[in-house]
């Protein structure tokens, strides 16, 4: 499988949880993170204050988070793509935290 080489090159605070993010060639994304942000790294992202604390790394040229969360910026690219299984992802984590 072909794995398209992405760089975010900026980021801008939209709405609680919603990113506007820019990518190297132009193309601008607006990502609801909310329904993604469960387990045990996307789940600490439910603290507005974390979650807007929001980077850029220079060297991976995605984003990241002080508690080590970040994403594959082919991921943030093609969300439409990865939406839905991520957000399957979130609602299994909780069943099993409830099922725990």
């Amino acid at each position: 499988m072909n794995h398209a080489i992405c760089r975010v090159i900026g980021l801008e605070i939209v709405r609680p949880y919603t990113l506007r993010v820019k990518f190297d060639d132009g193309t601008e994304r607006e990502i609801n993170f909310q329904p993604v942000l469960a387990g045990e790294i996307y789940g600490a992202l439910q603290d507005e204050t974390l979650f807007n604390q929001v980077a850029i790394d220079p060297e991976v040229h995605t984003l990241v988070w002080p508690n080590g969360a970040d994403f594959d910026p082919e991921t943030l690219y093609n969300w439409t793509k990865y939406e839905d299984a991520l957000k399957n992802m979130a609602r299994q984590w909780a069943i099993d935290q409830v099922k725990a």
